[in-house]
């Protein structure tokens, strides 16, 4: 957007008073304008579902404890004082300390770091392959489309936390090949989702169009369907947001993922087991906090859905 209209939008929004007046703006001054409708009408959607709204919440409150952690906590996180071991929580500990006389609260904020860590990373992987092997298969059809889905077909055949095992036995434990191996083990969902809106799009008239004009599949492609496919995808993502971090977490807890004294959720839940009798914040906490990031991915995607998917609403 040049610098001329955004004064000039600047000044409309001035001479409306107000920026909600500009907002509902009956007819958008510019595409800066119009795209600006779009998202507060989208916010407004949001905003209107409280149990989408309340994921958003908790995500948001998941990302600043993630980014702050260094400043939140209140303890060392590998520091170890056997003579505070297993403390209930308590004004010096919030919440408790593990076998170890580790602070469990500090522990809980690195460890969110590394969660989201490993679901974002695994996320800008997936995404990509996902949505170029979907549209590929879709728009070029034939052996391209039977071979890429057969492929597919094999990796859905085993649920994903069976086949991440079988990669991270494979590569050997460690946060890296955990990454890898979910990565390995979640994009065959997001391929199909993206052929099966290719398959529909490619029948539309201005793609037929494109053809006539001499467009290259590859343009045709990454140009004109990859973008009509992104709302999907989008939603798809955030929803396999919980799905990952469960898997990340069950690899931590056998042993596969990230490895002591990593702070890691699953890791924590897993030295926790020990003492669910006796000490149970141990592993209760850890295991609350999967649980709500888990649901709270959940709700944001089905909010998404409704907002980003014109067939639901």
């Amino acid at each position: 957007m040049t610098d001329k209209s955004l004064s000039r939008t600047a000044k409309i929004a001035a001479s409306s008073g107000s920026l909600g007046l500009w907002l509902r703006a009956p007819v958008p001054t510019s595409p800066f304008h119009a795209r600006m409708q779009q998202l507060w009408l989208q916010w407004r959607r949001l905003r209107s579902n409280a149990s989408a709204l309340f994921g958003l919440c908790v995500v948001v409150v998941m990302l600043l404890a993630a980014l702050l952690a260094p400043i939140l906590a209140t303890h060392d996180i590998y520091e170890q004082n056997l003579a505070a071991r297993l403390l209930a929580p308590s004004f010096q500990h919030w919440l408790g300390t593990d076998e170890l006389g580790r602070d469990v609260y500090s522990r809980l904020l690195f460890g969110a770091r590394i969660t989201l860590y490993i679901a974002l990373l695994t996320t800008v992987i997936v995404a990509p392959i996902g949505l170029i092997v979907g549209t590929t298969a879709g728009y070029l059809g034939g052996w391209v489309d039977t071979v890429l889905m057969r492929i597919v077909d094999v990796f859905l055949a085993f649920p994903n936390l069976i086949l991440a095992l079988a990669f991270v036995a494979a590569l050997g434990p460690g946060i890296q090949n955990a990454i890898i191996a979910i990565s390995l083990a979640s994009w065959p969902p997001i391929a199909r989702l993206a052929r099966a809106e290719t398959l529909t799009i490619r029948k539309s008239d201005y793609i037929a169009a494109m053809r006539l004009q001499g467009a290259s599949s590859a343009r045709i492609i990454f140009g004109h369907i990859m973008p009509m496919c992104i709302p999907s995808v989008v939603v798809r993502v955030t929803l396999n947001m919980a799905a990952i971090i469960l898997t990340a977490a069950g690899l931590g807890f056998l042993g596969l993922g990230a490895q002591p004294p990593s702070p890691e959720w699953g890791t924590m839940l897993s030295s926790g087991r020990e003492f669910v009798m006796t000490s149970w914040w141990i592993a209760a906490i850890p295991g609350t906090a999967i649980l709500l990031t888990s649901l709270a991915f959940n709700l944001l995607g089905d909010g998404l859905r409704d907002i980003l998917d014109p067939r639901h609403g």
